[in-house]
């Protein structure tokens, strides 16, 4: 496993990842919070909150993505250390 065929195998689930955050015209899948009330809250442009939701809403489809590429997936101990989430090779020799 390389670098290279990682890279391709990633780039060729951009497409399930772009529909899982959008629709077709490009709109955000998710608009707002709603609470138990019924409250609607919009997105902010906070990084923090469009991170937080982008990292929910795509770690299904990056262990997807994982499990039908065999890579074994490493997260962070820390939520300030990067990267999130590494791979590991099925020969279990590169991390990726």
């Amino acid at each position: 496993m390389t670098m290279g065929d990682f890279r391709e195998s990633l780039s060729r689930h951009f497409d399930k990842f772009r529909r899982t955050l959008a629709t077709d015209a490009g709109d955000w899948v998710v608009k707002g919070f709603i609470d138990v009330y019924r409250n609607i809250y919009t997105i902010s442009v906070d990084t923090k909150v469009v991170s937080k939701i982008i990292e929910l809403m795509l770690f299904p489809v990056i262990s997807q993505f994982a499990a039908e590429h065999e890579y074994k997936m490493v997260l962070s101990e820390y939520q300030n250390h990067y990267p999130d989430i590494s791979f590991i090779a099925p020969d279990g020799k590169d991390r990726l």
